[in-house]
């Protein structure tokens, strides 16, 4: 399972999981959100955003 590699990863993941429990509108989505929302599955997307932040740089380095 997947796990994030940056706090940005992470609150993506969180966006694309409460757009996918119906938390929240899918039209809200933008950019790594949308896409992780139509390519990952929940529990992918619940792993990724449960990620403990304390260690992750604030963006990937690419």
């Amino acid at each position: 399972m997947p796990e994030a590699k940056s706090k940005a990863q992470q609150q993506a993941a969180g966006a694309a999981l409460s757009a996918k429990r119906g938390e929240t509108d899918v039209g809200d989505l933008q950019g790594a959100s949308k896409q992780m929302y139509q390519s990952m599955s929940e529990d992918e997307l619940e792993e990724m955003a449960s990620t403990d932040r304390s260690d992750l740089p604030e963006s990937a380095a690419d």
